[in-house]
């Protein structure tokens, strides 16, 4: 790669998009704050406020009181400079939200799937019933990151292995690009929900860690150095097809739920568990798991408990991650105290001993991780070109 020479044009997109980066995660500055955490000058960081808020990317945000003299100018990122929006796309519904460049949601909308045999026709009418909710034009978006079931091929971007999505096959993301005229993504979901547990959860600024989902459908997201570990093919995380000792193994990777790890969590078998254990709910895994912790039905909640450590104690001893975070409808009923006791067992059968922690992820995580990922690409956009 060809070195950049240290022009004065690079010194200043550089210094443009850390002060950027700071007005991010620090709130509203003021001039000499701002110069104070770069290094900068009081002049050079004045000529780079002026000039970031004569490109529309910073705007004056209140002041702060002060002793003598006048109350000093707070400046923050200008949340209307640009716009993103993440998509969590089901069988039974889509939810979509449009968020400003500082990662505020202006605008959450769910819709029933009527074109599901069109999904790009879907995705664009979800998208405009956003953008109109928002108040914003659809021209104003810069990225749009959609969170799906499902392999994602990283040579094409396009899903493979959606059961439940049959019409989301090849095809569907270049007929996005074509109809949007955008930057649009497609994601695996637990993938996504591991960008938000990082971002807003129980893996906030941990580098390592990994987030199985159980519910419905299993996955799991590894996030390794920070960064997403998707494997060659897209299918790292695919714990569904996980063998499991006493469990049949799959025979056609093509048949939904014949994976041995699904058999032994899926729905089905959660609810012949709690059948067995006298549990009886009929609206969904969460509700059973809620009710056998508010009637202490300990038994299936260590049976329960047990089935997660074999998921995962077989990452651990691959891995090796510093934490392990329970999501999806069966980690997020089950909160800390089935976390505890997923972490008592995993202790006993690897000597791997990983922290086990349920999600702290507030909302739609799937949503909120493509939310991430389209910032992270929007902001690269708007933020790299500022001189």
């Amino acid at each position: 790669m060809a070195l950049r020479p240290g022009t004065p044009r690079l010194l200043r997109q550089l210094n443009d998009r850390a002060a950027l980066e700071l007005l991010l995660s620090k709130g509203p500055l003021t001039r000499a704050e701002l110069g104070e955490l770069t290094g900068l000058s009081k002049v050079t960081s004045g000529q780079l406020l002026s000039r970031l808020e004569t490109r529309g990317l910073v705007t004056a945000a209140g002041e702060r009181p002060g002793g003598r003299g006048p109350n000093a100018a707070l400046y923050g990122v200008n949340p209307a400079s640009a716009y993103v929006a993440g998509l969590e796309v089901l069988p039974d519904s889509v939810t979509a939200g449009v968020a400003d460049i500082t990662g505020t949601i202006v605008a959450e909308i769910t819709v029933d799937p009527t074109d599901a045999g069109d999904p790009v026709k879907m995705v664009h009418g979800a998208v405009l019933r956003a953008c109109e909710t928002a108040g914003v034009e659809l021209s104003q978006l810069r990225c749009l990151v959609i969170g799906t079931r499902g392999v994602v091929d990283p040579s094409t971007g396009d899903v493979r292995y959606s059961f439940d999505l049959p019409a989301w096959h090849v095809g569907i993301l270049g007929g996005l690009w074509a109809l949007l005229g955008k930057p649009v993504i497609i994601e695996n979901d637990v993938n996504l929900a591991a960008l938000a547990e990082q971002a807003y959860g129980a893996a906030e600024d941990v580098d390592d860690f990994a987030i199985l989902w159980a519910g419905v459908g299993q996955g799991l997201g590894v996030m390794l150095g920070g960064r997403l570990h998707r494997g060659i093919t897209g299918g790292a995380g695919e714990i569904g097809w996980l063998p499991v000792p006493g469990e049949p193994l799959p025979t056609d990777v093509t048949a939904p739920q014949s994976g041995s790890f699904q058999r032994l969590i899926g729905g089905e078998a959660l609810a012949g568990l709690a059948a067995a254990h006298g549990v009886s709910r009929d609206d969904g895994v969460a509700a059973l798991v809620r009710t056998a912790l508010a009637t202490g039905n300990w038994a299936f909640i260590d049976e329960l408990a047990g089935r997660l450590a074999v998921g995962v104690a077989a990452v651990s001893v691959v891995l090796d991650p510093t934490l392990v975070v329970l999501s999806g409808d069966v980690g997020r009923a089950g909160g800390h105290e089935l976390a505890a006791r997923v972490e008592e067992c995993v202790a006993r059968l690897c000597p791997s001993r990983p922290a086990v922690a349920c999600t702290q992820v507030e909302g739609n995580p799937v949503l909120r991780g493509a939310v991430v990922a389209a910032l992270e690409w929007a902001r690269e956009e708007v933020f790299s070109d500022t001189v």
